[in-house]
Order: C-alpha cells, then sequence, then structure tokens
C-alpha cells in the first residue's frame, strides 16, 4: 500500500491525463469520475515497484484504458441511459472544441492512437508497447487519423 504522500503526487501529475483518457473513452462526467477514482485506487493499492516515470506514466494510462474498457463491457453499463451528458464548458477545460468533437468522432483504434500521440506525446514505438500492437499498425492508424481529421476539420493536417 502507498503512502499518503505518493498517492498525492500521483494525483497532481497524473488527474487530468486520467480524465482526458476517460472522457475520450467515456463521454460521461459522472462515469469518468468513477474510473478516476478506481485508478487511483488502484495505484494505492498496487504493491509493485516501477521502473521509471515513464513506466509508472504508462501504468496508469493502461489501467485506465482497461477500466474504461471494462465498465463499457459491464451489463449495467449496457443496459442504462446516461443522464449526465458533457458539457460543452468541461469540453473547452480541456482541449479545442472542434478537434475534441473531431477526434472523439474517429473510430476506437484512430482516437486511441491520435490521443496517446498528439495529447500525451508519446511516439509510436510507445504507443505500440503501451496498446500492445505492431509498431507499423501504429505508424498506419496514425496517418489515416490525421487524413480523417484533415478531411473533417476541412484544414491542415496534424504535425
Amino acid at each position: 500500500m502507498r503512502s499518503e504522500e505518493e498517492a498525492n503526487r500521483a494525483v497532481e501529475q497524473y488527474a487530468d491525463m486520467v480524465r482526458r483518457i476517460c472522457f475520450l473513452q467515456l463521454k460521461n462526467y459522472a462515469d469518468v469520475e468513477d474510473i478516476f477514482q478506481t485508478v487511483f485506487l488502484k495505484y494505492v493499492l498496487y504493491s509493485g515497484t516501477f521502473e521509471s516515470d515513464a513506466h509508472e506514466k504508462a501504468w496508469f494510462i493502461r489501467v485506465t484504458i482497461n477500466a474504461c474498457k471494462d465498465l463499457l463491457k459491464s451489463f449495467f453499463h449496457q443496459k442504462t441511459v446516461p443522464l449526465d451528458i458533457i458539457t460543452e464548458a468541461a469540453v473547452a477545460e480541456q482541449v479545442d472544441r472542434e478537434l475534441l468533437t473531431a477526434v472523439l468522432s474517429l473510430q476506437k483504434k484512430y482516437k486511441d492512437v491520435i490521443y496517446l500521440h498528439y495529447f500525451e506525446g508519446y511516439s509510436a514505438v510507445e504507443i505500440a508497447r503501451i496498446l500492445g500492437g505492431n509498431e507499423n499498425t501504429i505508424y498506419s492508424r496514425i496517418s489515416r487519423a490525421r487524413k480523417l481529421l484533415k478531411k473533417q476539420l476541412g484544414g491542415e493536417e496534424l504535425e
């Protein structure tokens, strides 16, 4: 079990990232808050050690994505209609509204790689390791997603 100081440091360092990943996956404020608490509870209870800050960050990304997938697969989630839809104000606080809308409209396989590459700054090699995929597949998905975003936004490709 981790100390209160470690937990507070992790919340300060990774809270925004965890919330952004959850918003991309779930698009529901209440579910985001539930998964946020779940992820940091798992961190506090995790007894393993991390090799580096990058390893710890990758752990948070993987645990967050897995927790979101678990929620989306749950019987309760599949059989209910959400009452709370993410507000435009909440989206505006996180990133540019138009870009986020375009990213959210992408297929999941493109949405994940675009988020990790452009919003979290991971390379294709690192994304492949995090998502458990092939490097060349990640490069292809980034390229295709950029073309789709360019078409949707009617302008320049992401650089």
